[in-house]
């Protein structure tokens, strides 16, 4: 990794606190809850696999629409495993257009498109995102150094907040160096981008403008630098990568579908990788016995890795509108609706998993929906996984004591019901 994305990499920087604090960022998007409604949702799911209303109605918590498109739509929520399932593996009736902004034209973006063209899409970019590629150059262009920075900064003091120091460093630079940026533009890319949105509450409009043209100036500068000499990166890749729409010639793709994917794999890579990343650490730092049979077996790693998938998926709700009149789960749902997927109680449904709200390594292997099902699972997953395995396998390496810290507040999770992660992890390092 360049020198100067290292530095930058290591340094301090105030909007780590205001870009990686997870009830900040909740708030920020106005759907911070103070509760905890595990209980009461896994009541809700007792009750029956599907309900009619919105789960914050159900609930009894203030409004939030995630999505513009799903505004004063009839909504549905979706609680069990095999709901959630059906409801994924059928994307021509339970859409993922849903996304898409109602004021726009036909998206190109991976998260509001359906098949065939969504399949288009995927199959030119997600070459780069095959587990072999994961293991091989992401780690070796990107996550490898990244990861050895950081635990020098952290060799040189005898506790950390690992949600700041560790966490939320890895993902953000990860993409940034894969996507061809240099190291001092990560935090203020995604500063820009996440305050260039309908979501950003609280930021002015005017402001809202002008960090979307600074986006929109930086990646379009940055495809036009990479169409006149070519590099090792995302950027690059995508350039040579070729599109095939039904009914349509193989061509390129457009400056307009890179700019898009790019900021697609900024906003995801850097942000739910890194809550995920916490929730992993979180989970183990609880249970000290399971984390002890992980530093001493770390063929154990990858189990650990998936049971908290399993046990506290970062962005546990997907949103889908209905396109077409159906009966579903006891519902004659109309087209037009708008259907919220519980993946975070699909996931502890007590009819796939025994003891679902017990963390346990030692499970059984089965499928969970941490990162989606079927047509629309998460492209970036297994570089997530990676990022994940080699950061924490690092940590153990480096800081064989590694605990959390009794004398700071014991963490926990938070957030909105759509994004969760952990308040903080402070720990003691030797």
């Amino acid at each position: 990794m360049e020198a100067a994305a290292s530095d930058v990499l290591t340094a301090d920087d105030p909007l780590y606190e205001e870009l990686y604090d997870v009830r900040r960022e909740a708030e920020a998007m106005g759907n911070f809850i103070e509760r905890d409604v595990t209980a009461e949702i896994a009541a809700l799911r007792a009750q029956a696999p599907v309900h009619k209303g919105k789960l914050r109605e159900l609930l009894g918590l203030p409004g939030h629409e995630r999505h513009a498109n799903g505004a004063g739509r009839q909504h549905y929520t979706v609680l069990t495993y095999d709901a959630c399932e059906a409801a994924f593996r059928n994307p021509a009736v339970f859409s993922n257009t849903i996304q898409m902004d109602p004021k726009a034209g036909p998206g190109t973006g991976l998260l509001e498109i359906d098949p065939p063209r969504h399949r288009a899409y995927r199959r030119a970019i997600q070459p780069k995102f095959q587990m072999n590629e994961a293991l091989g150059w992401w780690r070796k262009r990107t996550i490898d150094g990244i990861v050895e920075r950081l635990i020098e900064r952290l060799a040189r003091r005898p506790g950390a907040e690992l949600n700041l120091d560790f966490c939320a460093r890895i993902p953000v630079y990860t993409i940034t160096t894969a996507i061809g940026l240099h190291g001092d533009e990560a935090l203020r890319f995604r500063h820009a981008y996440l305050n260039s949105t309908s979501s950003s509450r609280n930021i002015p409009t005017e402001q809202r403008i002008e960090n979307f043209r600074l986006v929109e100036s930086l990646l379009h500068g940055l495809v036009a630098a990479r169409r006149e000499q070519p590099g090792d990166d995302l950027i690059s890749f995508l350039l040579d990568a070729t599109l095939s729409l039904p009914g349509a010639p193989p061509r390129p793709l457009t400056d307009a579908e890179i700019v898009t994917h790019a900021k697609l794999v900024m906003v995801a890579g850097g942000g739910t990788s890194w809550r995920q990343m916490g929730i992993t650490l979180f989970a183990l730092l609880t249970h000290p016995d399971q984390f002890a049979e992980v530093k001493a077996d770390r063929g154990l790693m990858d189990a650990a890795i998936e049971e908290g998938l399993r046990w506290d998926p970062t962005a546990p709700y997907h949103y889908r509108l209905v396109l077409e009149d159906v009966d579903f789960y006891g519902h004659h749902i109309k087209a037009g609706s708008a259907l919220e997927l519980g993946l975070g109680p699909a996931n502890r449904d007590p009819a796939r998993w025994a003891h679902p709200d017990a963390y346990d390594i030692h499970r059984p292997p089965l499928t969970n929906m941490a990162f989606g099902l079927g047509t629309h699972r998460c492209l970036g997953m297994n570089v997530a996984r990676v990022e994940i395995g080699v950061g924490i396998n690092a940590l153990i390496d480096a800081f064989p004591k590694l605990r959390l810290d009794p004398a700071a507040p014991a963490p926990f999770l938070t957030g909105g019901l759509e994004q969760r992660g952990p308040s903080g992890l402070p720990v003691l390092l030797d």
